[in-house]
């Protein structure tokens, strides 16, 4: 391997030898990455006015992001397993289709259960760009190869959640909630064509041979590598941090602190920085433990002061501050953990990557309506912290199985 070029090992057709298909390969992954949460994050600066447009509560304007959620994760248990039996190329068209559907329909959504609905499948459909935008990075990489590949993924993955709304907020003024799944669903149909385009990296010889049933049975084996469920367990509690701010951020800043649209977009992007910046320093760390162990130390510390703030401060500039480097924290979480998973779980890779994605979204799905119960800004603290204390717990036992050991 360490004679080939990154390139050459994307296999499949001339073009994959290329510059030029190497660098469509790394822009049509991190857009797959990218895809879900901006199927769920986007539309985030019309949450209060969607409220008023549906005659709703604030909590059930919040259950898009469940439903979406949910969706995202459940789509990963299945798109990552059958990508193993029958490749990742029609896999990919598949979901692509299935959300640009669902996207077009929710455009029209008479009341808010059906827009629930369509949210559901959109997130069918986006976990088809997330789970194998993985899968394809580990086909084709290994050790710090794959660590730099899996940066590049986490820093887009984690700047997408809260880039996606900076968007959204400021086109949605102009052009409404509506107009927003207008963009996502050329988003969709932009990322089909781009589906045609990729060389399938699972050539028929490396399929998993057998009934569909099969390919399932790859979760019982990677749920058996304590290597690989710590890391997955940390990746995904860190969820519970990013999505307890993700949902409570634009009640908060707009509501809460009187800021608007446009400004709560800019505040956004500000912290975009801040995740993508975490994910990127963890692959500059000798040891992806070490990152882990670090990045995880630190979201407890600051989860803890953030809530402190809301309890005794409750003033924009403490909170953003500490949210800031709570986020970068967080990035290397992503970045860390999501390898060492990768990397334990490399026989059963389909299964490997559904599973760190879907749990994730589990979580994020099961946060989002609890932190608008009660004092937002309090019960986001809890959370936080409630989240930080997990992720620290499975960190440490990373760290003390692969403490001396020569891993990535």
């Amino acid at each position: 391997m360490d004679n080939q070029k990154p390139h050459d090992l994307l296999g499949g057709a001339a073009r994959t030898t290329s510059r030029a298909y190497f660098l469509f390969i790394v822009v049509f992954l991190g857009m797959l990455s990218a895809f879900g949460p901006f199927v769920t994050d986007m539309y985030l600066p019309t949450l209060p006015s969607m409220k008023d447009i549906f005659h709703t509560s604030e909590s059930m304007v919040q259950l898009g992001l469940t439903t979406a959620m949910i969706g995202l994760a459940l789509g990963q248990l299945f798109f990552g397993p059958i990508s193993e039996k029958y490749g990742r190329k029609p896999v990919l068209i598949v979901a692509m289709i299935v959300f640009s559907i669902a996207a077009f329909a929710s455009i029209f959504s008479p009341t808010i259960e059906f827009f629930l609905v369509c949210r559901f499948f959109q997130g069918i459909g986006g976990s088809g760009g997330i789970v194998l935008s993985r899968s394809i990075s580990t086909d084709s990489y290994s050790g710090r190869e794959l660590v730099k590949m899996m940066a590049i993924i986490g820093a887009v993955h984690g700047v997408a959640p809260v880039a996606a709304p900076v968007i959204g907020g400021l086109v949605s003024d102009s052009i409404g909630w509506q107009g927003i799944f207008w963009i996502l669903l050329f988003l969709g149909v932009g990322l089909l064509a781009m589906c045609l385009v990729y060389s399938e990296t699972l050539p028929p010889e490396k399929r998993l041979k057998g009934s569909l049933w099969t390919s399932f049975q790859g979760f019982k084996v990677v749920l058996r590598v304590k290597a690989f469920v710590f890391p997955l367990l940390a990746f995904a509690c860190t969820y519970g941090v990013l999505f307890g701010y993700i949902s409570s951020s634009p009640f908060l800043i707009q509501n809460h602190f009187g800021f608007t649209e446009l400004q709560f977009s800019i505040v956004f992007a500000v912290n975009a920085v801040a995740l993508g910046a975490g994910a990127t320093a963890a692959a500059k760390f000798k040891r992806l433990p070490t990152a882990l162990i670090t990045g995880a130390s630190c979201v407890l510390i600051f989860s803890t002061l953030q809530l402190c703030q809301a309890l005794w401060i409750d003033n924009f500039w403490a909170y953003e501050i500490i949210m800031f480097f709570d986020l970068v924290c967080v990035g290397m979480i992503f970045t860390s953990a999501s390898t060492l998973a990768m990397e334990a779980g490399r026989a059963n890779i389909g299964s490997a990557s559904a599973m760190v994605g879907a749990i994730g979204f589990l979580i994020g799905g099961a946060i989002s309506p609890i932190v608008g119960l009660g004092n937002t800004m309090v019960t986001s603290g809890i959370v936080y912290v409630a989240s930080g204390l997990l992720v620290f717990c499975f960190a440490s036992k990373v760290w003390h199985k692969l403490k001396g050991e020569d891993f990535i």
